[in-house]
């Protein structure tokens, strides 16, 4: 049985090294579309309802930033999960106030800050932080954000916060099975950012994270290996 097990393992390591290679050949063909180089685009690798050792596991594969959503799940794997060095936590769901504190240890990126109190409150911990403001693009009820015209109010707020570094927008479109759809949701988080001032953005994810290369996305959500890990891990 362990030796199945170690063999299973095995494949799995070689398929998820596979699996990230062709995801990173894809997010420099679709930079080189815009004349963008591979380094402007960091990609968050989603370990939501994944254990620490898939997490250890690409981190050996090079991997640095990883993105949970939810503040308790990522709490039960931070120990595991503390010594790696270089390491970038994000959280990527939405955070309630009351989590709020426990986020602050938890992360070193919150890229849904959605309120000027939120942030204010982010702050009050004295943890520096870089965060990115969330912006709901539809009108999705189950999307969260601050809406396009409150979004100079909360960046106010987070410039007027000593422990916060403003880093960008953010943004889910619609679900849709086609990446195209995403593209003019995209294109509105880029010139909302652009509006003022702002140079990164964090969009697309497994299914349409090329076409939000090509809209100027610097940080990309994907599940790499996604499938392989279910299946041995």
């Amino acid at each position: 049985m362990w030796k199945r097990s170690i063999f299973s393992h095995v494949i799995a390591d070689r398929a998820l090294r596979e699996r990230v290679a062709a995801v990173e050949e894809r997010i420099a063909r679709a930079a080189a579309r815009r004349a963008r180089r591979r380094e402007e685009i960091t990609l968050v690798a989603v370990s939501k309802l994944f254990p620490a050792a898939v997490i250890l596991q690409g981190y050996q594969l090079g991997l640095r930033d990883f993105g949970e959503n939810y503040v308790q799940e990522f709490e039960r794997k931070a120990a595991e999960v503390a010594g790696l060095e270089q390491s970038r936590f994000h959280l990527i769901g939405h955070l309630q106030s009351n989590k709020a504190k426990h986020a602050s240890e938890l992360f070193q990126v919150i890229e849904t800050v959605d309120s000027a109190k939120l942030a204010r409150r982010l702050d009050s911990f004295g943890r520096k932080l870089d965060v990115f403001i969330e912006v709901k693009l539809s009108p999705e009820e189950t999307k969260a954000g601050a809406a396009p015209e409150e979004v100079p109010a909360v960046i106010e707020a987070i410039r007027g916060c000593a422990n916060l570094r403003l880093r960008g927008l953010m943004a889910m479109p619609p679900w849709s099975d086609e990446p195209e759809p995403s593209r003019p949701y995209f294109a509105r988080l880029r010139e909302l950012a652009e509006r003022h001032g702002l140079r990164e953005l964090s969009m697309g994810m497994s299914h349409d994270f090329e076409v939000a290369i090509e809209e100027g996305a610097t940080h990309i959500r994907r599940l790499p290996g996604a499938a392989v890990l279910r299946r041995f891990g």
